[in-house]
């Protein structure tokens, strides 16, 4: 994961070694703010470690189980209060010492200690700041100030609250993006492998979920990649192109710093320039009203709804296998699958990922609606909405992720099942090559046929009218009339023979297709590989 949250004494991103010390201090501010056994570090007290236990009194209050159960410590960290409220602080810093090199009066002394203080969030303090004068940002603003009274004429100096806030929020789901793009990489690597381990394997293929032609085990996993594929490439493209809202003042103008600088709109620009570059982003946005325009949100969310269509699919599938024993996801050896019935193994890790693929899907309405009603410039009925909708559809995403780990680390595949069920099947689906070598051998089409639909009829009335195996081929041995053939009835019924070129494609796909994009990412799934298998659980 990039943390921008490291101090910096240039315009510089900070660096991964800067990123994670200050993560980690952040992490313990979060624990501090949550277990009343660490104190603020505003009062000046020796911190102590917390019990990770969770007291009764929080359980007596509602828990997203979003956090409390499933999402993992990355996503739950950069959408926390610690992440967001730090963040906004190293905006409000990023901005002086970016004034000041442009030339306005604030002096070194006054940044060095809002820099000491980027951390030191006493929340209590903030808190009642906000039921005192009912808004966030300048709650906030004054909780800053009283730990650094030195600088507190010049903190949110000419911004307006969307300075913080809209930057802030680009901010976390730029870093979501990267902690979502990282696991995804990692599933569609395991998903690889399973792929090129099974690329031979015949299977039933289902139409309609009705026995069709066959296909292999590794060509279906290929269609599962490939829509992962373009998932990853989705992720990608919208958090290249998120823009930075910068440093644009009350409704966009960017009339409040112009006026600080007398009227030069070169530092102006200079200024929106440094800080959005100080801030890790490459360009920022020209045009917004207060607020970046809310249709970027919409981008956003379109691409993980999107992902959760790719995801319920994918495991309904693992479901619908798992019923035909045919796949089965990781089952532990002391996993129950169900409390009243012992010799169940239920696909629940599938199943959770469907469940979290159909919220995930129904999130995409929320930024839909938001945008359309941001009359003008700007109304604040965004807010509430997307403080909800945004984290939530981070944390799922990463959930899934998460869960999907796990599952393609161990898909279990039953090979003697999977060829019971073809040939349950591919007598059926071997007449027209019975035919054809009937015809060969000197017979007619015709006359064949009839004698190939009969022998059909009744093996298919044993099937479903008795429950009986399908012997439509020892009716074919036994009928003197394919007396010619009944030598190669084997090599007619070979399943390899049914499945055309699908390990050709999947050996084609993964070569030009999937390689590449895994070659790209070589470097974060060698840093990751350990890590993300301890998580997977």
């Amino acid at each position: 994961m990039s943390e921008y949250t490291g101090t910096t004494h240039d315009s510089r991103r900070p660096s991964q070694s800067e990123s994670v010390s200050i993560n980690q201090q952040d992490q313990q501010s979060l624990k501090a703010s949550r277990h009343p056994s660490i104190s603020n570090s505003s009062t000046g007290k020796d911190q102590t470690v917390a019990a990770t236990s969770i007291s009764y009194d929080d359980r007596s209050k509602y828990r997203s189980p979003l956090v409390s159960r499933y999402a993992s410590a990355e996503m739950s960290f950069n959408f926390s209060e610690v992440k967001k409220f730090t963040t906004w602080r190293r905006l409000w810093f990023w901005l002086a010492k970016c004034q000041k090199q442009l030339g306005l009066d604030i002096t070194d002394e006054q940044l060095d200690e809002m820099e000491k203080n980027l951390t030191n969030i006493d929340f209590d303090t903030a808190e009642a700041e906000e039921r005192r004068r009912r808004h966030d940002v300048m709650a906030h603003v004054h909780t800053f100030a009283r730990c650094c009274p030195k600088a507190s004429s010049i903190i949110h100096l000419g911004a307006t609250s969307a300075y913080v806030g809209d930057n802030a929020d680009l901010i976390v789901m730029r870093d979501g993006f990267e902690i979502l793009i990282s696991k995804l990489v990692r599933c569609i690597q395991r998903l690889t492998q399973f792929a090129q381990d099974y690329a031979c394997l015949p299977t039933l293929g289902y139409t309609h979920m009705q026995p069709a032609q066959l296909t292999t085990v590794g060509k279906r996993a290929c269609v599962w990649i490939q829509d992962l594929l373009m998932d990853l490439k989705n992720f990608e493209r919208v958090k290249r192109q998120l823009k930075f809202r910068g440093v644009k003042g009350t409704t966009g103008t960017q009339a409040s710093f112009l006026q600080l600088f007398n009227g030069d709109h070169s530092k102006v620009e200079e200024l929106d320039r440094m800080v959005t570059e100080m801030a890790g982003f490459s360009k920022a946005f020209i045009i917004c009203g207060q607020t970046y325009t809310r249709k970027l949100d919409v981008e956003v969310m379109t691409v993980l709804a999107s992902f959760g269509a790719t995801i319920h699919k994918m495991c309904t599938d693992i479901r619908l296998l798992a019923s035909l024993k045919e796949i089965e996801e990781p089952f532990e050896i002391e996993q129950i699958g169900s409390s009243a019935m012992p010799y169940k193994r239920n696909p629940m890790r599938c199943e959770r990922c469907c469940a979290m693929a159909r919220h995930l899907m129904t999130l995409i309405n929320d930024p839909l609606g938001t945008h359309s009603v941001q009359w003008m410039e700007r109304t604040l009925d965004d807010s509430a909405n997307k403080r909800i909708c945004i984290p939530e559809a981070f944390l799922t995403t990463d959930i899934i992720l998460f869960t999907l780990l796990n599952i393609t680390e161990g898909l279990v595949v039953y090979p003697k099942v999977i060829d019971k069920h073809i040939k349950q099947e591919l007598p059926f689906m071997a007449t027209e090559n019975i035919i054809m070598a009937m015809v060969s051998a000197g017979g007619n089409r015709q006359e064949c046929h009839e004698k190939i639909r009969t022998l059909s009829q009744k093996a298919a009335e044993r099937v479903k009218m008795d429950g009986l195996d399908n012997d439509l081929v020892e009716r074919v041995k036994a009928d003197p009339y394919f007396a010619p053939i009944v030598s190669k009835l084997d090599v007619l019924l070979d399943a390899k023979t049914f499945i055309g070129r699908a390990p050709e494609q999947v050996y084609e796909f993964i070569s030009r297709e999937v390689e590449p994009v895994l070659n790209n990412f070589a470097l974060v799934i060698a840093s990751n590989s350990s890590k993300l298998a301890e998580l997977a659980v």
